[in-house]
């Protein structure tokens, strides 16, 4: 099944519900800021290139902060990510299914919920057991990477069995989550990931301080 478009509708009316003001788990950006990402990304990929490499940094922070004081009223900011909901223009890289599947399943899921338990009052979705394992399996490409800051070795697992091996060392962690929180806290958002950790105290305290996504 195809959950990337699905995700893109209830990331974009997350979004819309807010409002350009809201606050995020993004440091330092707002909901104006998340939507100015998503659109580059997609739609302006050789400005949205200082997202993923520092010597283009400067071009992206300008191109963002003009799209940032676009939507600073609601109507821009309606336009914007009303523009984003749109889906990528024809000649994006993102058009194509494969890239379009590979970039952001995760990506939608995990900025939805950057808007959503970014406030003191939120509870975790019911999600559809084929997206959540859609997930698990986009979380197992990544896990690698994601955890690769950690000195301790980490397994992922699931409350109905599954079980993944992240990262392998001589004292290990077990990150116990539905797939969904196990995503966030691979992502780094480890103070609102449901999960628990089993293993050696001292073990558990250097995955708790570890620096952990990307």
């Amino acid at each position: 099944m195809q959950f990337v478009e699905p995700s893109r509708e209830v990331l974009a009316e997350t979004l819309l519900a807010a409002g350009p003001h809201a606050p995020t788990l993004c440091e330092g950006w707002d909901t104006r800021h998340l939507a100015a990402h998503l659109y580059l990304r997609e739609h302006r990929p050789a400005a949205a290139l200082g997202f993923f490499m520092k010597p283009f940094a400067g071009k992206t922070a300008k191109a963002m902060d003009a799209m940032v004081e676009k939507a600073s009223t609601t109507e821009g900011y309606a336009r914007l990510v009303k523009a984003f909901q749109a889906g990528p223009p024809l000649l994006s890289p993102m058009h194509l299914k494969s890239v379009d599947n590979s970039a952001n399943l995760t990506e939608y899921f995990v900025h939805t919920e950057d808007i959503r338990r970014a406030g003191d009052r939120w509870a975790p979705r019911a999600l559809d057991s084929e997206y959540s394992d859609a997930l698990w399996s986009d979380l197992l490409k990544r896990a690698a990477i994601l955890y690769r800051g950690v000195d301790v070795g980490i397994i992922l697992v699931r409350p109905d069995g599954p079980r993944h091996v992240a990262k392998r060392a001589a004292v290990s962690v077990a990150i116990v989550g539905e797939p969904c929180e196990l995503l966030l806290h691979a992502h780094g958002r480890t103070q609102q990931a449901l999960v628990m950790f089993e293993g050696q105290p001292d073990a558990v305290a250097l995955l708790e301080s570890a620096d952990i996504g990307l």
